[in-house]
């Protein structure tokens, strides 16, 4: 009797433990009160995200990745100098990958008429070692006489009527022939200098430059055409002495009241030998301005009628009577609306009717065209104030949250680079020293 009640308390203390673990695995599992179906598939809180496959795609923030975007966007408006002089230093194209030295050969009366470079190199060569291989293919025919040569200047000749270029391999004896080269440039020390011979490169459409800021030298490859074009830029910029800059500020500006900015105001807060010139536009205004007028003095004007935003900051750089252009996105936010504006400039630096000035055109314009345009003759020293763009220009929705008085501000303070004899040090001129210069 004993051992049958032991064994109803083992079993029943076994049901007890069973119904426990039970009990301790349902406090355990997870409680789905609410279910999501997004495409069919399940969705809770312990899911994990499922993502679309992209393509192979650099991206955003890799591509607009730019060692020079911070030279471009930064401003220090406290340390600007309106005229600097710098000494004249060489422009030194080169170009790579010409392989190893040819052989110390003579050529003397050498003709060809109506030939490939390949078949004229061949002919010249065919009782020596030297074979030729075109790397890529070659189409001008070439003709021409060598009374006496060595055979690297004849060889040079004719790959520069071909337009092609040559390699020579010494272990193997093999000419290569190819239609692209790559060249390496050895720029100036000053930085402004470099920018503008990279939109002057850029502008003539020869892209992928490899820039080394450390070394100051530019790679970049092409063909015949491409070396002509960069060969000209290079020879043009080193022929000029002066290179113009301009260095920027854009405002957006939201009137505190339901009225737009009185820019008449600016007559008696600064007075009127502060306010050079007004030139109107087909949109704005462009007001030539005296140093006194800054950007500290501007805003704080603003600051009594409006709150004002900045948009984009930065400088851009041109050699006299180029043209160039900054594009307000990439040194700005961009979620702004003004993201697409391009400022685009030409200027020369030089006699304008008997007075020394810089002579520009400002363009303002997006990808749909050309916004507005300024013609500004100005002294070295003065700024430019352009007013009265309204926001809603770079508005694309049908209805906006912006005030229609909020307009764009464009600040912009021109530089003057003086190139100068190598014998003579660089400097910034201040003082006494800038109206000596101006008075020149």
């Amino acid at each position: 009797m004993a051992q049958n009640n032991i064994k109803k308390t083992i079993v029943l203390c076994t049901i007890i433990a069973s119904l426990s673990a039970c009990a301790n695995r349902q406090q355990n599992m997870p409680l789905y009160d609410t279910v999501n179906v997004v495409e069919n598939t399940v969705i809770d809180e312990n899911s994990v995200p499922i993502f679309p496959k992209k393509a192979a795609l650099t991206t955003d923030t890799a591509q607009r990745f730019a060692l020079d975007l911070p030279k471009r966007c930064t401003v220090d408006w406290n340390n600007q100098s309106v005229v600097s002089v710098v000494p004249e230093e060489k422009i030194e194209i080169v170009r790579l990958n010409t392989g190893d030295a040819l052989p110390d050969l003579k050529v003397s009366d050498y003709e060809f008429k109506k030939m490939y470079v390949k078949d004229a190199l061949e002919k010249l060569l065919e009782d020596t070692d030297i074979s030729v291989i075109e790397d890529q293919a070659t189409f001008e025919k070439i003709s021409g006489t060598i009374s006496t040569s060595s055979l690297t200047d004849a060889v040079e000749l004719m790959a520069k009527l071909g337009r092609v270029y040559y390699s020579y391999d010494a272990e193997f004896g093999e000419i290569h022939l190819t239609a692209n080269g790559k060249w390496m440039i050895k720029m100036p020390k000053d930085e402004t200098i470099i920018m503008a011979l990279l939109d002057a490169m850029r502008g003539a459409d020869v892209r992928n430059l490899l820039v080394n800021w450390q070394d100051k030298t530019v790679v970049f490859e092409g063909n015949y055409q491409t070396e002509r074009e960069v060969s000209k830029i290079i020879s043009d910029v080193a022929s000029k002495k002066y290179v113009l800059a301009w260095d920027m500020d854009v405002y957006r500006v939201y009137p505190k009241t339901d009225n737009p900015i009185i820019w008449m105001n600016m007559l008696p807060a600064f007075g009127e030998n502060n306010i050079r010139m007004s030139i109107p536009g087909v949109v704005g205004r462009a007001l030539v301005v005296s140093p006194e007028i800054n950007t500290k003095t501007l805003q704080e004007f603003i600051a009594s009628q409006a709150n004002m935003v900045l948009v984009s900051q930065g400088t851009f750089a041109m050699p006299n009577g180029w043209q160039t252009r900054f594009d307000i996105g990439q040194c700005g936010k961009e979620d702004r609306l003004e993201t697409d504006l391009i400022v685009g400039a030409t200027g020369t630096y030089g006699n304008y009717g008997g007075y020394k000035k810089i002579d520009a055109k400002i363009v303002l314009s997006t990808s749909n065209g050309e916004l507005t345009s300024f013609k500004i003759p100005s002294n070295v020293g003065d700024n430019y104030v352009i007013v009265g763009i309204p926001t809603h220009a770079f508005v694309t929705t049908p209805e906006t949250l912006v005030s229609p008085f909020a307009e764009l501000v464009v600040f912009m303070s021109p530089r003057l680079i003086s190139i100068v004899d190598a014998s003579k040090p660089g400097k910034n001129l201040t003082g006494d020293e800038l109206r000596d210069f101006l008075n020149q």
